[in-house]
């Protein structure tokens, strides 16, 4: 790897397409800038290979959907993993790979049904992880709001907890994550169902819940994450 450690921004789509990856690139790229980490973004799945992967700290996976990766290069993403690398999911990283049971294990969850976009109050649940530290207790904002086929792994660390009392659509109770990491097969993982929207990637709050969870699964220790004011 570099010496400046590199990242990996991945945004394939074999299913439906988010209309805001391109402002989520373009937002990782700024994190990258202000935060110590050089990116490159791709959707091309031959990037899978070891001697790829090998330059990298973590892989982001931007709003995937689908079935993105063949055999092999779903084995090199998983010794990647295993050289204890990161992964950080975004928004439908948990709408991918419905039949790689690894993959499902990382991201921690699979996507089940959402409601309209809307208003929601979210609970932090974390108050010392980089990627929820400085997000208020209550964080209210809109989004598209996931509900999930289960609940994370019993080993996950919920960082922030939607209140489904707050908007209608919600289908999974009063336990119902939205963010959480874990380290998991050697590596690192960390997952934020949060977003679906363009302008999602131009909040300041969002974009440090965003550039914590990338600092955390590359395993780049900062105390603050620094946005573009």
């Amino acid at each position: 790897m570099d010496s400046i450690p590199r990242i990996l921004v991945f945004s394939k789509t074999a299913g439906y397409r988010h209309a805001s990856i391109p402002a989520g690139i373009a937002a990782i790229e700024s994190l990258g800038v202000r935060n110590g980490f050089a990116v490159d973004a791709t959707e091309d799945d031959h990037a899978f290979t070891d001697a790829i992967l090998e330059r990298y700290a973590a892989v982001v996976f931007l709003s995937t959907s689908g079935d993105v990766l063949d055999g092999d290069q779903e084995d090199a993403f998983e010794r990647f993993i295993q050289k204890g690398r990161g992964f950080a999911g975004v928004h439908s990283a948990s709408d991918t790979e419905y039949g790689w049971d690894w993959y499902g294990l990382l991201v921690g969850a699979y996507f089940d049904n959402h409601p309209a976009i809307q208003p929601a109050q979210i609970h932090r649940q974390d108050s010392l992880h980089i990627s929820s530290h400085e997000l208020p207790a209550v964080w209210t904002r809109t989004d598209e709001w996931y509900s999930f086929r289960t609940q994370p792994p019993q080993d996950a660390s919920v960082l922030l907890n939607l209140d489904e009392a707050s908007y209608s659509g919600g289908t999974m109770g009063t336990t119902h994550p939205v963010s959480w990491y874990r380290p998991y097969d050697g590596g690192r993982s960390w997952y934020t169902a949060l977003g679906h929207t363009a302008e999602s990637f131009s909040e300041q709050e969002f974009l440090k819940h965003l550039g914590g969870g990338i600092l955390w699964a590359a395993g780049i220790e900062k105390s603050n994450v620094v946005v573009a004011q």
